[in-house]
C-alpha cells in the first residue's frame, strides 16, 4: 500500500484491537498519504471510529504498529507525545462540542491546554478559526445548543483547526446533515485542504463525500482493509461488500453515465 518515494502520514500495519473477547480489528494495515484526503468506509460496528480512536491513543490495541509523521506512537514518551498530538485536530462524530462552553471558548479549549497565550490573543485567533469555517462573527458567543446541526459541524472543525495542525481527523463530518449542507461542508473540507496543506483522515458512509473530495478511498470489512486505491479501484472491484456499496441502490448519484465498471457498462451497473 505504501507508493514509491512517498512516507505516509500515516502508518499502520498488522493492527488488533479487541473488546473483551470481540476481535474488532485483525491485522488491519493502512497508509495515509500527505496531502490527500483519504475516505474510510466500512458497515456499521465494524471499527471505523474504533481505527480513529486507536490511531490517536483513546483506545488501546493488543498488536501491531501505528506511525504518525514518521514516528512509532509506541516508542514515545508522554512528552513526545503531547508534541506530536499539537500536530493533528480532531472533529469527533457529533461534533462532541462542550455544552457548556461557547463556541469561542470550546475553540480555545486546545489553546489553553498546549499554548501560553493571553486572553486577547486566543480571542483573536478563534475568531479568525470561526471566520475560516464559514460561521459569522456572532456564533462565537452562542452555545451549543443555540446552533443548527450544520453550525455544530462548522464550529467543530474551527476547534479542530485551533492549533493550525498538518493532519485533520473526521468521524462522520456530514452525517446529520441535509443534502445541501453535506456538499457545503465537503465543498469547505476541499478548499481548506487546498489553502492550509492538509492532510484528511476521513470517516464516513457519505458517497457523495467520496466521490467529490477523496483523493483516496479505503474499505473496512472483517477486521482489515479489503481494498485501498481511488473511486475507480472501488467501483472495479469483485468483493461483494464493496459492490453492494458502491453499486446499490444509493449509489446512482455517484455513478458517471460514462464510466465503465471492468467492462461491465455503466448504465446497467448503475440501475437498481
Amino acid at each position: 500500500m505504501e507508493s514509491a518515494g512517498k512516507t505516509p502520514i500515516i502508518r499502520v500495519r498488522g493492527l488488533c484491537v479487541s473488546f473483551g473477547t470481540k476481535a474488532i480489528l485483525k491485522g488491519l494495515d493502512l497508509d495515509v498519504q500527505p496531502g490527500e484526503v483519504t475516505g474510510f468506509v466500512g458497515g456499521s460496528g465494524q471499527g471505523k471510529s474504533v481505527l480513529t480512536r486507536t490511531i490517536l491513543g483513546l483506545v488501546k490495541k493488543q498488536e501491531g504498529e501505528i506511525e504518525v509523521f514518521g514516528e512509532n506512537i509506541d516508542r514515545l514518551s508522554p512528552l513526545e507525545h503531547r508534541t506530536l498530538e499539537r500536530r493533528w485536530g480532531v472533529m469527533f462524530q457529533g461534533g462532541a462540542l462542550f455544552s457548556g462552553l461557547t463556541v469561542k471558548q470550546n475553540i480555545q479549549a486546545p489553546m489553553r491546554e498546549y499554548l501560553s497565550l493571553s486572553q486577547g490573543v486566543m480571542d483573536e485567533l478563534a475568531m479568525l478559526k470561526i471566520k475560516l469555517v464559514g460561521l459569522q462573527a456572532d456564533a462565537a458567543d452562542k452555545f451549543p445548543s443555540e446552533l443548527s446541526g450544520g453550525m455544530v459541524k462548522r464550529a467543530a472543525l474551527a476547534r479542530a483547526l485551533a492549533l493550525d495542525p498538518e493532519l485533520v481527523f473526521l468521524d462522520e463530518p456530514t452525517s446529520g446533515l441535509d443534502p445541501i449542507g453535506a456538499a457545503d461542508f465537503d465543498e469547505l473540507i476541499a478548499t481548506l485542504r487546498k489553502t492550509l496543506g492538509l492532510t484528511v483522515f476521513m470517516v464516513t458512509h457519505d458517497l457523495d463525500s467520496l466521490y467529490s473530495i477523496c483523493d483516496t478511498i479505503a474499505a473496512l470489512a472483517d477486521g482489515k482493509v479489503i481494498a485501498a486505491g481511488p473511486l475507480s479501484t472501488m467501483l472495479a472491484s469483485d468483493h461483494p461488500w464493496l459492490r453492494a456499496y458502491f453499486h446499490g441502490r444509493r449509489s446512482r448519484a455517484i455513478v458517471k453515465p460514462d464510466f465503465d465498471f471492468a467492462g461491465l457498462g455503466a448504465p446497467e451497473t448503475a440501475q437498481s
